[in-house]
């Protein structure tokens, strides 16, 4: 039988031309980030399964990779008649790929929090996995590149990331970017004046879809939920505020939301005098973002050139790890999406010409004692910090010229009887077509 060959939906294999721009996305992403001082760790693909669950709300549980256990896992478990998925899940899945790097980031802050100095800046890129529907800019292998502060409760936090998301993509050249952001406060201020505080995870998760459904299908499933119809209007006054000063009028008394409300305006404010290069600051009351931790400010961030939904988002989280043992810990962070961004960067072609060359020079091979000889040359281009390579076999000089113009080499340096007895080698420019003869320094002086 043939063995498919075929990868899972939702998985991607990557070729060189896109891993070469993928890296050039996380080289520009991790050197800002520790530009800003943030430290680098990793945690396992695997954690065991409660550590995730119970962290993401309902929809999110329901998207985790669970692993299962190792051996003959059935015979362990008790089937009944009264068993069904869930509860089988339970008796043969004791661990599960990791949903995001935020939860397996405060169980290991939990972990380790005797060899951490606080406030703690971190961060980290790695894959994560979700058992979503397919979709463009939507996978259930990706990659995420997350920065967080833990252990502070200072909004100034919040500050640098809105500047640290703006210098990113600055760096990268994506122009007319747009920060949207919220505050949980606002929005369990809301959801109180609505009668709905006790619905408060469904109606998040709800709201997060104005986007996709709309407000009238938002509306509906509101109302299915058990929020009561005469209340809707209430998020329809919410829904039309555009700017935070018109909060408090509609906030009324609720002390929570004029805590939130606070926040916003001590982060507006200052982000406005320091200022922003590419991006702008928006508020949005119907950003929702419907994972479970999140209880202060909330962001999320846009291209308004391509229409791809957020390509970052992030918040802050007042009390992740006290489920883990470590109580009174607050942090904030935000996430980057690498592969929407590479769609984005991609869609307006923003990556540089030059991006796919890896080797600058080629030493053509014309048998052993010609490439013996090139070995220490290849050496002496190398050690300058030179990408060469010399062809691994006295191929046909048309099939190693072939290779040299499929990989974009700049230049082909040919050595034979001639150049060894000169000292000098004959260099062909790629590019012009032109060839001349020359010496190592003036070949190095010629590339640097």
């Amino acid at each position: 039988m043939k063995a498919n060959v075929q990868i899972p939906k939702g998985t991607r294999d990557f070729s060189s031309d896109i891993m070469f721009r993928r890296n050039y996305i996380f080289n520009k992403v991790k050197a800002c980030f520790e530009r800003y001082g943030y430290a680098p760790i990793e945690t396992p693909a695997m954690e065991n399964i409660e550590t995730l669950t119970g962290k993401y709300g309902e929809e999110g549980d329901r998207l985790i990779f669970k692993v299962l256990n190792s051996g003959d896992f059935l015979s362990k478990s008790k089937i009944t008649e009264n068993t069904n998925s869930k509860s089988l899940s339970k008796e043969i899945s004791s661990k599960a790929l990791r949903y995001d790097l935020t939860v397996p980031f405060a169980r290991f802050v939990a972990t380790n929090n005797n060899n951490i100095s606080f406030p703690f800046k971190r961060y980290q890129m790695q894959n994560v996995w979700r058992a979503d529907r397919p979709q463009r800019g939507r996978y259930r292998e990706f990659y995420q590149c997350d920065a967080d502060v833990i252990g502070s409760k200072s909004l100034l936090n919040e500050i640098e990331l809105i500047q640290l998301s703006d210098d990113i993509f600055s760096d990268l050249n994506i122009s007319n970017i747009e920060i949207l952001i919220n505050n949980r406060k606002i929005l369990s201020a809301m959801i109180e004046l609505m009668g709905a505080s006790n619905l408060f995870d469904k109606f998040v998760i709800v709201l997060d879809k104005i986007d996709k459904i709309g407000f009238e299908n938002v509306k509906s499933e509101l109302v299915k939920i058990g929020v009561k119809k005469e209340k809707i209007d209430i998020l329809n006054s919410f829904l039309n505020v555009k700017d935070i000063n018109q909060l408090p009028k509609i906030l009324q008394d609720s002390k929570i939301g004029n805590d939130g409300f606070k926040e916003l305006s001590y982060i507006f404010n200052r982000i406005e005098k320091i200022g922003l290069k590419n991006s702008s600051l928006k508020f949005d009351i119907s950003l929702a973002r419907g994972l479970n931790y999140y209880t202060g400010s909330i962001f999320e961030v846009k291209s308004l050139d391509v229409n791809i939904g957020s390509i970052a988002g992030g918040g802050r989280y007042d009390d992740l790890t006290s489920i883990f043992g470590l109580n009174d810990v607050s942090g904030v962070g935000i996430s980057f999406g690498i592969d929407r961004i590479f769609l984005v960067m991609d869609e307006l072609k923003l990556f540089p010409n030059d991006i796919d060359v890896s080797t600058r020079v080629l030493f053509l091979n014309f048998g052993e004692i010609e490439s013996d000889y090139c070995l220490s040359l290849v050496k002496k281009l190398r050690d300058n910090n030179i990408n060469t390579e010399l062809y691994p076999a006295s191929d046909k000089i048309k099939k190693q010229m072939t290779y040299a113009n499929n990989k974009e080499v700049e230049f082909v340096v040919i050595v034979g009887e001639d150049e060894m007895n000169s000292g000098k080698l004959s260099v062909k420019n790629m590019k012009t077509g032109d060839q001349k003869n020359m010496s190592m320094s003036d070949l190095i002086n010629l590339i640097k």
